[in-house]
């Protein structure tokens, strides 16, 4: 993505924190022609204990995408979090123009296909994203009938995404302090994502924090 330095963020853990928080992503593939294909799918992400990411997802095999993982490994996975407008009236000089605030993280990542006849490797990639959304769901998904399982696990396909590489983007004008209290209030009163980007802001230390918006 472009990204200027100012809004470059290299810590893991906030880039983390998006990727958990926005769990539904972008999958950015090309077709047979080379033009770009896009699929809106949720993943699940798992940080090995050496720090190296894995994102765990599927599709209904009806979706001609995963084919295109098949025969071309390499791809790219963006999520983007909350965004707002970004008002110039929070600068205390007149001489600024509008612009939109984001976090976002961007993955290179290399895919890897769980074999169509491994219903036990579906059905325990299933079970982390279940854990993560509805865990209650377990015991119903384990209480159905099993030709009815096996046909939803036909259904679909289901791959892990090896991250190679991430670019995280926090874009809230950490390099413009005289903005920052106007902005943040500004957000504080606003809404659902300019609230969000208002917690963020706190966390960042880019506010204070006894101003800390309500869950929105």
């Amino acid at each position: 993505m472009y990204l200027p330095p100012a809004h470059a963020c290299q810590d893991a853990q906030w880039a983390a924190r998006i990727v958990r928080e926005q769990p539904l992503a972008s999958l950015v593939t090309t077709d047979d022609t080379g033009l770009p294909e896009v699929s809106h799918l949720p993943m699940h992400l798992q940080v090995s204990e050496q720090g190296g990411w894995t994102l765990l997802a599927h599709m209904a095999r009806a979706n001609p995408q995963w084919r295109h993982l098949q025969a071309r490994p390499q791809a790219l996975v963006t999520f983007l979090g909350p965004n707002a407008y970004l008002s110039p009236v929070v600068y205390p000089d007149r001489e600024r123009v509008p612009s939109w605030n984001y976090v976002a993280v961007h993955c290179r990542v290399q895919a890897r296909l769980i074999a169509s006849d491994d219903a036990a490797g579906k059905d325990r990639l299933l079970k982390v994203l279940i854990g993560q959304h509805e865990p209650a769901y377990a015991a119903q998904w384990r209480g159905l009938d099993e030709g009815f399982q096996q046909r939803m696990l036909a259904g679909i396909v289901a791959f892990e995404l090896d991250v190679q590489s991430w670019q995280c983007a926090v874009k809230l004008n950490r390099h413009r302090p005289e903005s920052h209290a106007a902005l943040h209030a500004r957000y504080a009163a606003g809404t659902a994502d300019e609230q969000a980007l208002a917690r963020w802001m706190v966390d960042l230390g880019l506010a204070d924090a006894d101003s800390r918006p309500g869950e929105a």
